[in-house]
């Protein structure tokens, strides 16, 4: 089967197409045609070995997201048949509960091998079924992203209608957590520094945008326009150079839930407003089994689609990856299998 992996060493220009053998499913296991894949931004961190000595020694096949057929079943599979359109989940051995150390250790396109090759073979555990109305593009991008918002903003969040939302960027988990904030009745403010993406957010149901070039002080300004004390809950993409500013927009008693540090992983705030404001800061990292199953029974009743940016050839990985460290999409980067 063709594959594309990091392989020899570690760096963007090892990321090659290969061949493996087929794999065959035994006892508990699925065999799965893969159709689709999506990036997010760690797959461009992976081929340098950002994630430190718990990676997968090479080769490792890149990337995490994906949508499979079911195309055998190994001895003693009960949840799947033949020919259910599943998606890997992100950790596989995070089914349910809170996170600890034993399930947190495995996940797709780092610990073990990604969704990146014609055949995938997993524990039944470890994929669940997609939104039916989804194509297989769509669903394959929701196993990291659509988790990562819904945990943020349900599973930990708590959102109620009527909360105020700020939600920072256009990416993928971004436009998700858009998304769900709306279906869950609150009020959401989004930012980017591109007033295009800005009208296009507002079309999938913003009710306020911000342009932080435009507005430095743009936490501020979201405090105006949540009104009283500030917004409830703040989804933090950026880390070290967007934190200041997200403190300055949470209200007394809020909650700041960081989910990624493409501005630096630095803490460099005052922390003395985070105590005597009662602020919740809260780190996410994807979620479990039952995050996706809740979310996807969401996605299915409200029939939400996911932003699609652009979709690349399964050979063309190399420039997919090139395209998202640009910073010009807007929502999911996509492969084709």
């Amino acid at each position: 089967m063709r594959v594309f992996q990091v392989e020899n060493a570690w760096s963007m220009e090892n990321v090659r197409m290969n061949t493996r053998p087929d794999p065959q499913p035994k006892a508990g296991q699925v065999r799965l045609k893969m159709k689709a894949s999506a990036l997010n931004y760690r797959d461009i961190i992976v081929p340098v070995r950002g994630y430190g000595s718990r990676m997968k020694t090479l080769p490792l096949i890149m990337l995490s997201d994906g949508l499979g057929i079911v195309e055998s079943i190994g001895d003693g599979v009960t949840q799947f048949n033949i020919g259910d359109r599943v998606c890997p989940l992100f950790f596989q051995s995070w089914i349910s509960g809170p996170p600890d150390k034993q399930k947190l250790s495995l996940s797709l396109g780092c610990e073990t091998d990604g969704t990146m090759a014609e055949y995938m073979v997993l524990s039944e555990q470890g994929v669940a079924h997609a939104p039916d109305h989804l194509d297989d593009i769509e669903a394959a991008t929701i196993g990291s992203a659509g988790v990562t918002a819904w945990r943020t903003l349900v599973t930990e969040g708590g959102i109620r209608p009527g909360d105020k939302v700020l939600v920072l960027g256009t990416g993928g988990v971004s436009l998700f957590a858009l998304q769900f904030a709306k279906m869950l009745g609150a009020m959401v403010i989004i930012t980017s520094s591109n007033n295009d993406k800005l009208a296009r957010a507002r079309t999938m149901g913003a009710d306020e945008t911000i342009n932080y070039l435009d507005i430095p002080e743009w936490g501020r300004r979201a405090r105006e326009i949540a009104g009283g004390d500030g917004v409830d809950h703040v989804v933090e993409v950026g880390g070290e150079g967007t934190l200041p500013q997200s403190l300055r927009a949470v209200r007394t008693g809020g909650t700041i839930s960081l989910i990624g540090v493409l501005s630096g992983g630095n803490m460099n705030i005052p922390l003395g407003p985070v105590v005597t404001r009662h602020v919740r800061m809260q780190g996410i990292t994807v979620g479990n089994r039952d995050d996706f199953t809740a979310m996807a029974a969401a996605i299915g009743t409200h029939k939400i689609k996911p932003a699609i940016d652009r979709i690349f050839a399964f050979d063309e990985l190399r420039a997919a990856l090139e395209y998202m460290v640009g910073g010009r999409h807007f929502g999911k980067i996509c492969i084709k299998h």
